[in-house]
């Protein structure tokens, strides 16, 4: 159990420096709490490694779709209307953002899809042997 326990924490670390590097500055007891949470999530949640992992992926992707929309709302926040280089950031943060958002939904996907089938052939493999 302590391996799974070490990889709920080490994907813990990985969900909150993805949430740090989307919202920038934000408190260091924010950043723990954060980090405590998602831990407590994956341990609660992952039964595998493989889980905790399809787990951390998809919060991955859903950082990584959040990430335009933060840097859109912060642009608009600091004036009215955009400067170049703040429509050039807001460029970059959709087309990365949607990019790596696309990559970490698809591989979540295909790692709880991957469990699903272990799990559906582990049942029937009891079935049959009994």
């Amino acid at each position: 159990m302590g391996i799974v326990h070490l990889n709920a924490v080490l994907g813990s670390l990985v969900v909150t420096v993805g949430f740090w590097l989307i919202w920038g500055e934000i408190p260091p007891a924010l950043a723990v709490v954060s980090g405590l949470l998602v831990a407590g999530f994956l341990i609660w949640q992952g039964s595998t490694i493989a889980a905790i992992w399809a787990w951390v992926t998809l919060f991955l992707g859903l950082e990584s779709l959040t990430w335009p929309v933060v840097t859109m709302v912060r642009v608009r926040m600091t004036a009215t209307e955009p400067t170049e280089q703040e429509m050039g950031l807001i460029l970059t943060a959709l087309l990365f953002g949607l990019f790596s958002a696309i990559f970490w939904l698809t591989f979540s996907y295909g790692l709880f899809k991957r469990m699903k089938q272990k799990e559906e052939e582990a049942s029937t493999g009891e079935g049959q042997a009994h």
